[in-house]
């Protein structure tokens, strides 16, 4: 193996442009003519149009034009779409309420797109959108997903009867009720699973450009997934057609899931392009993110979970509401379904479960995939329950956990997933040595004679990623296969490019995919070029998310090298006079296996191009191309204990020690894997002690700044502690699991089971605040 090779520590190549302020976003895009453009949003989170009057607005200076939603629908720009389709339990398919790029006569949420304004300059924009006289009549508004099934609640959208978008259920519902009808023990818990706001440093932009003279269309937006964009905006939005538009997606300074989807605004930014005659510009403040941007999470869920004598589970019964927001995003049908309620097996061998979802509107921001998405609810509500389950029967969280394990692999939950390979004893163990499991006794005493109280809490957790196969998701109504695609140039000097349909947007794929490359060609990683994001340059691609691009993306780049290898060796075998199958690839040269003979790779690639001297029948040149759909999901998995003091006086929570012990199956890189695992458990941390979506009863979102909506910082965390174990994944060639969502996954329960034990409760909402915690602390002394 090469020193820069798969599992070397290879520092990421695109740091250097990054941390010397070179890297190039949507915001740092100028072409000629630009203009820029501003959205005048609802202040109210339910009301009617009653008029729009733009006269005031189009004469102030610098204006070029002023846009409406009835210009728009004119020109038969369609409504945005959600792309997967679920049907309830009674057959029906879900209630899609139309959603148009700027409202027509009704906003449902405060931040609801009414008028665009495109002026010469960002500040004549801003001023032009506040000239704009909007009348409505305010509606009553509902925000709270269980109040909005109510008799009583505003009827947000026509199609969907009492806001209900679907009533789904999952698993054996007989099965499920007898095992607790004749269970030993049953654990019971109401589980609320806080709205988050993504919050990438980079807030969403766009920019449109309509070239006349080309009839033809190009978008710089901050997307994951290019591609998936040009198509939607094409085929459902009929901004223009596939053939005469390009979607880029530059750096991007995160997206957390947020940024997979198709917004307003990149679809009013090239119509408004071509309807003003200019390039439009529009990049988000930090506010109107907290407003627009697709929230996350939000479920309130009720558990049983039933036991026998011998404290195994027998069955597991969940019933979710959970709150979609006012319009249905992209991917926001499949977050509370299959990927979600398919993951309430966990690691545990649970004969019988039943699930009921649920999805409602309310009159707040759109919710859709956010780091995890739908395996971070299911992972928070069975272990907060498993926890629960263990203090009330009286034995060790962690031996319960260990006597419920999945043992045996392949396994086949009650939940359509089929688990490939484990082993969950050994995360478990390895996080208990780490965190000194057995000496917490002897630091919650030391921790007792300094006033504080001490916890410690675990979380066992597995998550279903590298989205797979095509053929299983659209039966189960993805509106799109996802495969992922790659193309591996080899030039005629023996550099190379690979061309990938994933998208990176911090995973590093500069650098890891040039590993892969330098494996099994030995040519320095400096010498590989990763090109993606760019729908005219790399051929059709299903982009970054749910912790796909190593199992996914890099699969796809293997069956590629694979193909370049194969012609590769018969163009030296030609060279060299000898038998193909006697030639291997070392540090950069082809050789005859057991000779010194040999041809270096640069001169192997300048032959393929000359073409003087190829075997009989070869085209020339040196590229090929592969499409990977993959046979299954990955399954990493891990075990995360999480040690907090809190200080009664104050209730401020100090996580204390934090462990991570992952399987991730074979590890390309490390040190990329470790930085994925701590953004990570930053993030779960964020949300178990800090962040939290709060909205008034009118629907005004109180948390829309960072004075409102608190976001982890540095001395809010701890060092980690990160290990791996290695069960390699058998479903794709490289043996490699997702890294990417597992930190947000398994720490929200870890860090909430630390604080419950350390106070000695059952439950405590998150984010568990000082204030939060303060006032629990007083309850249990009364």
């Amino acid at each position: 193996m090469g020193i820069e090779g798969v599992g070397a520590r290879v520092a990421r190549k695109e740091d250097k442009r990054f941390i010397t302020g070179a890297g190039r976003y949507v915001d740092d895009m100028v072409v000629p003519g630009m203009k820029h453009a501003a959205f005048v949003r609802s202040p109210h989170a339910h009301a009617q149009i009653k008029k729009i009057d733009v006269k005031k607005a189009q004469a102030m200076p610098g204006v070029i034009g002023v846009l409406t939603g009835k210009e728009l629908k004119a020109d038969g720009i369609g409504n945005l779409i959600c792309g997967w389709m679920i049907h309830s339990k009674d057959g029906s398919p879900m209630k899609m309420g139309a959603w148009s790029p700027l409202a027509l006569d009704r906003v449902r949420y405060v931040g609801d797109a009414v008028v665009v304004v495109v002026a010469e300059t960002k500040g004549q924009a801003r001023d032009a959108a506040e000239a704009v006289d909007i009348a409505y009549e305010e509606l009553k508004a509902v925000v709270d997903a269980p109040k909005a099934l109510e008799r009583s609640a505003p009827q947000i959208h026509p199609e969907a009867d009492g806001n209900l978008i679907f009533d789904w259920e999952l698993g054996d519902s007989a099965a499920t009720n007898a095992a607790i009808k004749a269970a030993a023990h049953i654990t019971r818990m109401k589980i609320v699973n806080n709205r988050l706001v993504p919050n990438a440093m980079e807030p969403r932009a766009a920019l449109g450009h309509y070239d006349k003279a080309e009839d033809h269309y190009t978008c710089w937006t901050t997307s994951q997934n290019p591609h998936l964009a040009r198509l939607v905006m094409s085929a459902f939005y009929n901004v223009a057609p596939e053939n005469k538009l390009r979607v880029i997606a530059p750096d991007v300074g995160g997206g957390f899931g947020s940024k997979i989807y198709i917004y307003p605004e990149e679809i009013i930014c090239l119509w408004a392009s071509k309807k003003t005659g200019v390039p439009v510009k529009w990049v988000a403040d930090r506010t109107e993110s907290f407003l627009t941007d697709a929230h996350g999470r939000d479920h309130v869920s009720t558990v049983e979970m039933a036991f026998d004598k011998d404290n195994r589970i027998t069955g597991l019964k969940v019933d979710t509401i959970a709150n979609l927001g006012a319009y249905m995003s992209l991917f926001s049908s499949c977050v509370p379904t299959y990927l979600y309620a398919t993951l309430l097996s966990g690691q545990y061998d649970i004969p019988a479960i039943h699930a009921n979802v649920r999805a409602v509107y309310t009159n707040t921001a759109p919710v859709d995939a956010y780091r995890g998405a739908g395996r971070p609810e299911a992972t928070y509500l069975l272990e907060r329950t498993m926890e629960t389950a263990a203090r009330e029967l009286g034995v060790s969280p962690a031996e319960l956990r260990r006597k419920n394990f999945i043992t045996s692999f392949p396994h086949q939950t009650p939940v359509i997933m089929n688990y490939d390979a484990g082993d969950y004893a050994a995360s478990l163990d390895a996080a208990m040595a780490a965190a000194d499991y057995a000496g917490f006794a002897q630091r919650k005493a030391d921790a007792a004679s300094r006033g504080k109280l001490r916890g410690i809490g675990m979380s066992c957790y597995i998550e279903a990623c590298g989205l797979a196969p095509s053929a299983a998701v659209g039966s189960l109504g993805a509106g799109v296969g996802l495969w992922e695609s790659a193309e591996v140039r080899v030039n005629a000097a023996g550099t190379i490019e690979v061309l990938t349909g994933s998208h990176s947007h911090g995973q590093g794929h500069e650098t890891t995919f040039a590993q892969l490359v330098n494996q099994r060609f030995g040519v320095p990683i400096d010498s590989v070029s990763i090109v993606h994001g760019d729908t005219d340059k790399v051929q059709m691609g299903m982009g970054t998310y749910g912790s796909r691009s190593g199992a996914v993306g890099m699969s796809a780049v293997v069956k590629a090298l694979d193909k370049v290898e194969a012609k590769a060796k018969k163009i030296a075998a030609h060279l060299l006079e000898a038998d193909e199958g006697d030639i291997v690839i070392e540090n950069g040269a082809l050789k005859v296996a057991g000779t010194d003979k040999q041809v270096p790779w640069f001169q192997m690639a300048l032959a393929a191009y000359t073409a003087h001297n190829l075997p009989g029948g070869m085209e020339p040149g040196l590229k090929e191309t592969s499409f990977y759909d993959p046979s299954n999901f990955t399954f990493p998995a891990g075990c995360y204990v999480c040690e907090v003091e809190i200080d009664p006086e104050t209730g401020v929570t100090e996580v204390v020690q934090f462990v991570a012990a992952d399987d991730f199956g074979n590890i390309i890189n490390p040190m990329i894997v470790e930085g994925q695992v701590h953004g990570g458990v930053a993030q779960g941390i964020g949300q178990a002690l800090l962040e939290g979506t709060r909205y008034d009863a009118s629907g005004q979102l109180l948390t829309a700044s960072y004075m409102d909506y608190a976001m982890p910082r540095a001395d809010d965390l701890p060092s980690f502690k990160v290990s791996t174990s290695n069960t390699p994944c058998p479903g794709n060639p490289l043996g490699i699991k997702g890294c990417g969502e597992a930190g947000a996954i398994g720490s929200p329960p870890a860090v909430i089971n630390a604080i419950t034990d350390a106070i000695g409760i059952t439950d405590i909402a998150m984010p568990a605040s000082p204030s939060t915690v303060w006032a629990a602390i007083r309850a249990t002394k009364h």
